[in-house]
């Protein structure tokens, strides 16, 4: 195998997982959508990956919402974890808080704790555990899950 197939591999494979930490401070949820576009952006552009416009925006929104959970209620530091998985993006989000989080009954004249609701309804998948510290909440988001069937970033 040659040098630049070699390079080549270990890009794909930087590109499998990103993880960040996050402390609750003003503009973390920001970062961690700025994380999740980039990570997208570079699984498009490096891995060559169909990725959807819709999945860009859904991802943002899964990080951003377990993201503003973990810093609103868990003191000490969050982390996110995003890792490609075939068809899809696998978000993990790990913070200090034990409890999990349930879901509301769904009422339409409540304003905000909504998040657990649009997360679970956007995702392929969530499944939440307790760890020996702390809780960690994991979805699923496919890659090129688009309702008008259009796919951006395909491959030519």
């Amino acid at each position: 195998m040659d040098g630049a197939a070699r390079n080549g591999d270990r890009l794909k494979e930087a590109l499998v997982r990103v993880s960040a930490e996050y402390e609750g401070r003003p503009g973390d949820i920001a970062r961690g959508r700025e994380l999740a576009r980039r990570f997208l952006a570079q699984v498009r552009a490096v891995g060559g990956l169909a990725v959807s416009d819709r999945a860009v925006d859904v991802l943002q929104l899964v990080v951003s919402e377990l993201l503003t959970n973990a810093c609103k209620y868990a003191p000490g530091p969050s982390l996110v974890d995003l890792q490609l998985a075939e068809d899809r993006v696998e978000v993990t989000v790990w913070d200090s808080d034990p409890v999990l989080p349930v879901a509301e009954r769904a009422d339409p004249g409540r304003i905000g704790r909504h998040g657990l609701e649009i997360v679970m309804a956007v995702c392929q998948s969530f499944e939440m555990h307790r760890e020996p510290v702390g809780k960690r909440m994991r979805a699923a988001v496919r890659l090129a899950d688009d309702l008008h069937g259009t796919v951006v970033g395909h491959p030519s």
